[in-house]
């Protein structure tokens, strides 16, 4: 999304401040302005100058439709279901960031792993652009619930490390160009 729209909010809904990542409410009529609609979710300002997200799942409050993902393989082996993670987690986005964690190099492995019953456990090693931030747990629960809405995925676990710490020259080609960076 180029440019800011503003929007009156068509019914009461559940927001995540950036960059604490504190819950909270906005309610029905508050005029904010959307800042990002990347992803599944929206990272917009308030009428009183607060940066906050509100999930794709309510994009209706916004006048919006929620996002639809249409690069999804169905197929539940292990290597369809890597490639199903991998394309899922680039619709996960810092919601300061124009790009998704994929390009920023957030995601260090995806291993899927075939259990008993003919499904897979998933887990996930990603880390942050910085070790105190505090979208963190956002983001990780981001990719954990679109990773296990996935089809075949038994468990999944995501795990932060920071170590090795995150720099720059971590972000794809594609990311390091939307920025400016290249």
């Amino acid at each position: 999304m180029a440019e800011r729209e503003d929007v009156v909010l068509t019914r009461d809904v559940n927001i995540v401040t950036i960059p604490d990542g504190n819950t909270g409410t906005l309610t029905k009529g508050q005029i904010v302005t959307i800042h990002q609609a990347l992803g599944d979710n929206y990272t917009v300002v308030s009428e009183h100058g607060h940066m906050v997200r509100i999930a794709g799942v309510d994009a209706d409050a916004l006048g919006k439709e929620p996002h639809q993902l249409h690069t999804l393989v169905s197929e539940t082996d292990a290597a369809a279901v890597e490639r199903n993670c991998w394309e899922v987690m680039k619709t996960v986005y810092d919601p300061e960031i124009p790009v998704n964690i994929v390009d920023l190099g957030l995601v260090y492995q995806c291993k899927v792993t075939p259990t008993d019953n003919g499904l897979n456990d998933v887990h996930i090693m990603m880390t942050l652009t910085a070790p105190g931030c505090g979208m963190g747990p956002v983001i990780q629960g981001d990719v954990e619930k679109c990773i296990r809405a996935l089809p075949g995925v038994a468990s999944v676990n995501v795990e932060v490390v920071l170590d090795p710490p995150w720099s720059r020259d971590m972000m794809s080609e594609v990311a390091q160009l939307q920025l400016g960076l290249y």
